[in-house]
């Protein structure tokens, strides 16, 4: 099954109703989208040409996707926050040969292109419109660029397979949009926000665009007041910048998926309390978009802290373990590595054998993340396993360490990392962001975790550095150590 099909079913559905939203503006109906999308189509090339689009959230970006998978092409969107420098190695990778960008973008980048919004470009939807494709579903659709948070970023192959998953998974777990629901495109959409386009296309949901083209707290909320049925993927750190507005929740707000990084417990409960029952987590990476494992909203109510501060448990379709050091089933509370399996797993990284092989062993996706189940099946997120602390022989979970300093009341935000040590190998360093003093960290430390686990020494800093995804850059914590 070709993706079009989700635009297809619901151009043929809910043809008049609105589909694509710039603020409250309607920009396109369902059958407006469609027919740009196969007449878009017909200007991009032979199958398997690789389409590039940089751009900050716009309406065009929906019409481009979907007029990409029309022509069996491949959809290689470019998160806009990169520098220069790596969108252009995004493009060399994966060879693509057509690249749209935003007026915003298009000075940045070294590479022939064509600007999105301007006559040459509503010039290609003159012509004849592309008949819709049969594809086979093992069909490259999607070059999805990972963060690269420890070296250039790798191309994940996701087929239409693997993205039709995702869409069933997700309808099947966390949300049941209808045409009267939207979804806000608060997140990026070059990745979070836009790999969750496809389920709800499917139900005929609008699509709406902030007119900022980015996440701005108030007007995000606004959105949620004036479209129906709203739902949203956000990262915890936008989850957080909602709640500091000190609005209330609005009453078309159903549901927020977080996810992207770690939500820390007391975050979470601050948001619950601000906006009630409407959070959904989940667990996932590019590798496997959006779905390894998850927490439904009726997880989250009267919900303890093992479970908040856990990833839920394997969503629909998906096998998720945690294997020891000698590749054998890890016992309940031991901690492993997680991996994967099914059909949302991608095949492999683009043009990178190497890593494929790394990375897919026996059909399991290896995440690089460190975890454990309980003896209630929810799996627990550690770290990645390069960022484990090894002291002393014992090994030191940074987020462990992270969670109890946020419970400070002066903590806003903290990273912990290992520092090189003759002696123990490896301490624990923490940055701190936040009006504290050693003197009571270390007192509110002592009273919760385990002495050997205590940083060693603290580093306040006015602001944890982070990727383009909003990830904390742990490996810029460690340059600094240096």
């Amino acid at each position: 099954m070709n993706l079009f099909a989700l635009l297809d079913q619901a151009a043929s559905r809910f043809g008049e109703r609105g589909a694509v939203y710039l603020g409250a503006r309607q920009v396109h109906t369902w059958a407006q989208l469609r027919e740009r999308a196969l007449r878009l189509a017909a200007t991009l090339g032979q199958p398997g040409t690789r389409v590039a689009v940089a751009s900050e959230n716009r309406p065009e970006i929906i019409e481009l996707m979907f007029a990409v998978w029309a022509a069996e092409c491949v959809y290689v969107p470019i998160n806009y926050k990169l520098h220069p420098r790596e969108m252009g190695q995004i493009l060399e990778d994966s060879g693509a040969t057509q690249v749209f960008a935003s007026p915003k973008i298009a000075p940045t980048l070294d590479a022939p292109l064509e600007v999105i919004g301007t006559p040459a470009y509503e010039n290609r939807f003159a012509g004849e419109a592309l008949a819709p494709p049969v594809t086979d579903a093992e069909t490259l659709a999607w070059l999805f660029y990972t963060s690269g948070t420890t070296g250039k970023s790798k191309g994940a192959m996701l087929s239409h397979r693997n993205l039709m998953a995702m869409t069933v998974s997700h309808l099947a777990d966390f949300d049941a949009p209808d045409e009267n629901c939207s979804l806000v495109h608060g997140a990026p959409m070059s990745h979070g926000s836009g790999l969750y386009v496809p389920p709800y296309v499917l139900r005929g949901a609008r699509q709406v665009i902030p007119e900022s083209a980015a996440f701005e707290p108030d007007e995000f909320l606004d959105l949620c007041e004036s479209h129906p049925g709203c739902s949203a993927f956000l990262a915890p750190t936008m989850v957080q910048r909602l709640v500091q507005t000190g609005r209330s929740c609005p009453a078309n707000l159903r549901t927020i998926v977080y996810g992207g990084g770690p939500m820390y417990v007391d975050s979470l409960k601050k948001a619950m309390a601000a906006f009630g029952p409407v959070f959904v987590q989940l667990y996932g990476q590019g590798e496997a978009p959006m779905t390894i494992t998850g927490l439904r909203r009726h997880d989250h109510v009267d919900a303890d802290d093992a479970v908040l501060g856990s990833v839920g448990y394997a969503r629909s379709g998906v096998d998720v373990a945690v294997l020891s050091d000698d590749g054998t089933p890890a016992a309940v509370g031991e901690i492993g590595e997680i991996v994967c399996h099914g059909d949302v797993v991608m095949s492999g990284y683009w043009n990178n054998p190497d890593a494929t092989a790394a990375t897919l062993q026996n059909g399991w996706l290896r995440t690089g993340d460190m975890g454990s189940f309980d003896d209630r099946g929810y799996l627990t997120l550690r770290d990645r396993s390069k960022d484990v602390v090894i002291s002393g022989g014992s090994n030191i979970y940074p987020r462990e360490v992270e969670e109890v300093l946020l419970e400070h009341p002066g903590v806003i935000e903290a990273g912990v990392v290992g520092a090189p040590d003759e002696e123990w190998g490896e301490v624990v360093v923490a940055f701190v962001v936040g009006d504290v003093t050693v003197e009571e960290l270390d007192a509110h430390l002592l009273e919760r975790i385990a002495r050997f686990k205590r940083p060693k020494r603290y580093e306040f800093i006015d602001e944890l550095p982070k990727n383009s995804y909003g990830k904390v850059l742990k490996r810029a914590l460690r340059e600094r150590l240096q």
